[in-house]
């Protein structure tokens, strides 16, 4: 309990430091030109404690040879505005200008990935400089880098997707086209607007002009007709989208069945005394998906069998779903000729990918959304595995995850390891929301096992050319790689690449996922479910 206390602490920790952005002198500067900073701005724009920020420890750890880039210069998140949720891209000038890093576009894109998913309204509060051009061969071509964020901005238009973005600073270069294709547009006195500045428009052509003249708002107010609407200051332009937000009508809502939520009978906080990571202290799953339920009721499915995977209906904030989670309790199994086995827990089966398999469809065939509970090891191996079909099985459960059609949210709460991360709705099969605990460990396969087993492939290497390690040499290499995978299966690790949206404290996790259902209740579009060939 301890433990997990402790480390949530800590990411608290870094959490605010990571919100002080470029630092005092930064924000100083900032205030200095007569703008607020990003995370002012959006307290000031969105209804009292709605903010749910996203992408939070985004390039954490990364470009320190650049002095780093606090949650990667953008800050992100879903909010309400009038009780109306939107989804909100603030670009933070206190980190160098908001240039935009390699992870900068990325996160941006993410968010706007989210929005298109789900049909959230998007408002960019947009303060940059552009390109960071030492890292432009990262941020320029490809198709997650900054050239998306301007076509995500069209389809998005395209989809019925409500786009504001409001010029609260500088905006300039490729940076230009964000703003002009969003349904409305706002902008400041004082910021600028331009394709290229006056330096580079005096280098290039050799005109002389004013930043004012070239691209100021009083410019693009009166004479390009660029602009929607020219406010003097940022209050005054935050006022201006929120009286425009306020006037907006409401759309059709997807058909997932919500009820009056009901706070779990059980309570959150005793989750800190549940979990436990320790392989020798397994816990029970169910006893945590308790404590996010509402009235912590829950009907589970074939109970009895393929028990290494807990599936069943239940409701969260009322929101009716579907939970497939990792049980780390042992089980013992009848095989099909009759004898008795033990099973390990977090680790998957054939009979628990074949009931998971089903019930995933179950969902899709009844419009019921998924949330996915992961702690889980791999799937199991050796003859007897094979001997079943473990492979068959679980390609069944992958081919299931991968063409449902409800939306799905990822919660990981200890290890996420191998094929079982993907058969569990890993990032890469479109869950609309991932989100961690602080606990989680994210990687093809723990540190001990890929530490053992890149000795023993080193050890080979050399025996074949003669040589041999010593125990303290072996051991040496050993907790070298222990110590490089560790670093890489943190969860911080893969929050800063955007693996994860958010790290979350444990007692939050149903707030959390009923924040990702309120957001996917906007997306009334459902497609037909189809799997195509089965493995049988």
């Amino acid at each position: 309990m301890r433990f997990l206390a402790d480390l949530m602490s800590q990411v608290r920790n870094e959490g605010e430091k990571i919100c002080e952005g470029g630092g005092a002198r930064a924000i100083e500067n900032q205030h200095g030109k007569g703008r607020l900073t990003a995370r002012e701005r959006i307290h000031l724009l969105v209804d009292r404690e709605t903010f749910f920020e996203l992408g939070l420890y985004a390039a954490h750890g990364m470009y320190e040879e650049w002095g780093g880039a606090p949650a990667a210069g953008v800050v992100v998140g879903t909010a309400r505005i009038h009780t109306r949720l939107v989804m909100i891209i603030a670009n933070d000038a206190t980190v160098k200008a908001g240039a935009f890093f390699p992870m900068t576009a990325k996160k941006v894109i993410r968010a706007q990935n989210i929005a298109i998913e789900n049909r959230i309204p998007t408002i960019y509060l947009v303060d940059s400089a552009g390109v960071f051009l030492p890292l432009q061969e990262d941020v320029f071509p490809d198709t997650d880098d900054f050239g998306r964020v301007f076509r995500n901005n069209a389809v998005m238009s395209a989809m019925g997707i409500s786009q504001i973005a409001a010029i609260m600073g500088m905006c300039v270069a490729g940076g230009g086209y964000l703003p002009v294709m969003c349904d409305h547009l706002l902008m400041t006195d004082g910021s600028g607007l331009f394709l290229a500045g006056p330096a580079l428009v005096q280098a290039a052509i050799g005109q002389k002009v004013s930043a004012e003249d070239l691209g100021g708002a009083a410019m693009h107010s009166a004479i390009s007709g660029t602009i929607d609407f020219r406010e003097p200051n940022d209050e005054a332009c935050i006022a201006r989208i929120r009286s425009i937000v306020e006037k907006w009508g409401y759309r059709r809502l997807s058909p997932w069945d919500r009820k009056k939520p009901v706070e779990p009978a059980l309570a959150a906080e005793e989750i800190y005394g549940i979990y436990d990571s320790s392989p020798a202290r397994p816990y029970d799953m169910k006893e945590i998906v308790a404590r996010v339920l509402d009235g912590s009721r829950f009907d589970e499915y074939k109970p009895e069998y393929g028990k290494t995977l807990i599936c069943g209906y239940g409701r969260i904030g009322g929101f009716a779903v579907g939970i497939v989670a990792n049980q780390k309790l042992h089980a013992q199994q009848i095989d099909h000729q009759g004898h008795k086995r033990m099973e390990f827990g977090g680790v998957i089966y054939t009979e628990s990918a074949e009931k998971a398999a089903r019930f995933i469809m179950d969902c899709n065939q009844n419009l019921i959304p998924l949330v996915f509970f992961h702690d889980v090891n791999g799937f199991m191996v050796g003859r007897d595995a094979e001997w079943s079909g473990i492979i068959k099985a679980g390609a069944k459960m992958v081919n299931a995850v991968s063409n449902s059609v409800v939306p799905k949210v990822t919660v990981i709460v200890g290890g996420s390891f191998g094929a079982g991360h993907y058969a569990m709705c890993g990032k890469a099969y479109d869950p609309r929301f991932v989100f961690a605990w602080p606990t989680a460990k994210y990687a093809v396969m723990s540190g001990d096992s890929a530490a053992g087993t890149l000795v023993e492939i080193k050890v080979k290497q050399l025996e074949r050319g003669g040589k041999q390690l010593s125990e303290e040499e072996r051991k040496e290499l050993y907790e070298s790689v222990k110590r490089t995978y560790d670093e890489q299966t943190d969860p911080r690790y893969g929050a800063a690449r955007l693996w994860i949206d958010k790290i979350i404290d444990p007692i939050e996790t149903r707030d959390a996922i009923t924040q990702a259902l309120e957001a996917a209740a906007l997306n009334p579009d459902v497609a037909e479910f189809k799997v195509g060939v089965l493995q049988t």
